[in-house]
Protein backbone atom coordinates (compact mmCIF):
# COMPACT_ATOMS: atom_id res chain seq x y z
CA UNK A 1 0.00 0.00 0.00
CA UNK A 2 1.24 3.54 -0.76
CA UNK A 3 1.92 6.07 1.55
CA UNK A 4 -1.54 8.12 0.48
CA UNK A 5 0.13 11.87 0.49
CA UNK A 6 2.74 10.68 -1.55
CA UNK A 7 0.69 8.43 -3.90
CA UNK A 8 0.38 10.08 -7.06
CA UNK A 9 3.66 11.30 -7.35
CA UNK A 10 4.86 7.97 -6.59
CA UNK A 11 2.91 6.66 -9.20
CA UNK A 12 4.33 9.36 -11.28
CA UNK A 13 7.92 8.69 -10.02
CA UNK A 14 7.57 4.79 -10.52
CA UNK A 15 6.29 5.41 -14.16
CA UNK A 16 8.97 7.54 -15.31
CA UNK A 17 11.57 5.23 -14.15
CA UNK A 18 9.86 2.79 -16.39
CA UNK A 19 9.93 5.34 -19.12
CA UNK A 20 13.86 6.23 -18.95
CA UNK A 21 15.05 2.29 -18.59
CA UNK A 22 12.52 1.94 -22.10
CA UNK A 23 14.44 4.90 -23.41
CA UNK A 24 17.60 3.91 -22.86
CA UNK A 25 17.55 0.20 -23.42
CA UNK A 26 15.73 1.64 -27.04
CA UNK A 27 18.17 3.77 -27.69
CA UNK A 28 20.68 1.35 -27.41
CA UNK A 29 18.94 -0.56 -30.12
CA UNK A 30 19.28 2.29 -32.56
CA UNK A 31 21.47 3.12 -35.53
CA UNK A 32 23.45 5.42 -34.36
CA UNK A 33 24.09 5.26 -30.12
CA UNK A 34 26.81 7.26 -30.24
CA UNK A 35 23.98 9.79 -31.14
CA UNK A 36 21.99 9.01 -28.48
CA UNK A 37 24.44 8.70 -25.92
CA UNK A 38 23.05 12.17 -23.91
CA UNK A 39 20.18 10.57 -24.20
CA UNK A 40 20.64 7.58 -22.51
CA UNK A 41 22.77 9.18 -19.57
CA UNK A 42 20.24 11.28 -18.78
CA UNK A 43 17.59 8.69 -18.80
CA UNK A 44 19.84 6.60 -16.78
CA UNK A 45 20.40 9.35 -14.15
CA UNK A 46 16.57 9.87 -14.23
CA UNK A 47 15.60 6.40 -13.72
CA UNK A 48 17.84 5.92 -10.65
CA UNK A 49 16.78 9.25 -9.00
CA UNK A 50 12.96 8.62 -9.49
CA UNK A 51 13.37 5.08 -8.45
CA UNK A 52 15.00 6.70 -4.87
CA UNK A 53 12.00 9.38 -4.61
CA UNK A 54 9.80 6.69 -4.79
CA UNK A 55 11.47 4.27 -2.24
CA UNK A 56 11.63 7.60 0.30
CA UNK A 57 8.12 9.03 0.12
CA UNK A 58 6.83 5.19 0.24
CA UNK A 59 8.87 5.30 4.06
CA UNK A 60 8.17 9.24 4.56
CA UNK A 61 11.85 9.30 4.52
CA UNK A 62 12.60 13.26 6.01
CA UNK A 63 14.58 13.87 2.92
CA UNK A 64 11.35 13.67 0.50
CA UNK A 65 11.31 17.23 -0.07
CA UNK A 66 15.40 17.41 -1.25
CA UNK A 67 14.97 14.40 -3.38
CA UNK A 68 12.24 15.01 -5.05
CA UNK A 69 13.13 19.08 -6.19
CA UNK A 70 16.30 16.81 -7.20
CA UNK A 71 14.36 13.88 -9.15
CA UNK A 72 12.55 17.24 -10.74
CA UNK A 73 15.29 18.54 -11.82
CA UNK A 74 16.77 15.68 -13.54
CA UNK A 75 13.31 15.04 -14.81
CA UNK A 76 13.01 17.92 -16.84
CA UNK A 77 16.88 18.23 -18.06
CA UNK A 78 15.64 14.34 -19.21
CA UNK A 79 12.09 15.86 -21.08
CA UNK A 80 14.31 18.67 -22.67
CA UNK A 81 16.61 15.98 -24.29
CA UNK A 82 14.09 13.28 -25.21
CA UNK A 83 12.08 15.77 -26.92
CA UNK A 84 14.41 16.84 -29.09
CA UNK A 85 14.42 12.90 -30.70
CA UNK A 86 11.29 11.59 -32.76
CA UNK A 87 11.48 8.26 -31.80
CA UNK A 88 8.53 7.04 -30.21
CA UNK A 89 10.04 5.64 -26.95
CA UNK A 90 11.83 9.20 -26.71
CA UNK A 91 8.81 11.22 -27.12
CA UNK A 92 7.00 8.60 -24.31
CA UNK A 93 9.81 9.29 -21.55
CA UNK A 94 10.02 12.82 -22.49
CA UNK A 95 6.04 12.88 -21.51
CA UNK A 96 6.54 10.54 -18.30
CA UNK A 97 9.52 13.16 -17.42
CA UNK A 98 7.53 16.26 -17.61
CA UNK A 99 4.37 14.71 -15.61
CA UNK A 100 6.92 13.51 -12.84
CA UNK A 101 9.19 16.88 -12.65
CA UNK A 102 5.33 18.65 -11.90
CA UNK A 103 4.69 15.86 -9.32
CA UNK A 104 7.71 16.30 -7.50
CA UNK A 105 7.52 19.80 -7.85
CA UNK A 106 4.80 19.66 -5.62
CA UNK A 107 6.30 17.90 -3.54
CA UNK A 108 9.53 19.88 -3.01
CA UNK A 109 7.55 22.95 -2.16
Amino acid sequence: MLNAKYQSCIEACSNCAIGCETCAASCLREDDVKKMARCIELDRDCADLCALAAVLMARDSAQVQAICKLCAQACRECARECGQHQMDHCQVCAEACRQCAEACEKMAA
